[in-house]
């Protein structure tokens, strides 16, 4: 499978992602949605920032899935993970008022990632809104 992840630009992830700063990429809902269920290790992920091209790419090495959470869990999960998830101590209390009160977290290990010649897609079909996109093939949505 490959995987469109869209980031907010103004968190600045897809620097951290490209140096090697950030090796996981998480996701935290309320409710089960994609990718929950639908990546697995050897699966791509493509990187873009809202509103921009995709511009790297990732493959994935390992998926952690956390459901049930509570405030205290989110934290634990937060204290452990963070680093490699490219979120300084001193954003911890930032990320935790975000998360808090969300009951499902998937933790995403990232492997080889790489900056591409940037491509659109096209998104017709997945929602507006849509923050992550899964299709068999990358080329299936690319413009």
């Amino acid at each position: 499978m490959d995987h469109v992840a869209i980031m907010r630009k103004s968190w600045g992830l897809i620097q951290k992602i490209s140096t090697g700063e950030k090796k996981i990429e998480s996701r935290w809902y309320k409710f089960r949605r994609a990718p929950w269920n639908q990546i697995s290790s050897k699966d791509t992920i493509y990187f873009k920032d809202s509103g921009e091209q995709v511009t790297i790419k990732a493959k994935v090495l390992k998926v952690l899935q956390f459901s049930e959470l509570t405030p205290p869990k989110v934290k634990k999960i937060l204290k452990k993970y963070s680093q490699d998830d490219g979120i300084s101590t001193k954003e911890l209390p930032k990320y935790y008022r975000l998360f808090k009160n969300k009951k499902y977290c998937l933790l995403i290990y990232l492997k080889n990632p790489m900056k591409i010649k940037p491509f659109n897609i096209d998104k017709r079909g997945f929602g507006a809104m849509a923050a992550w996109i899964s299709v068999e093939n990358i080329n299936s949505i690319k413009v």
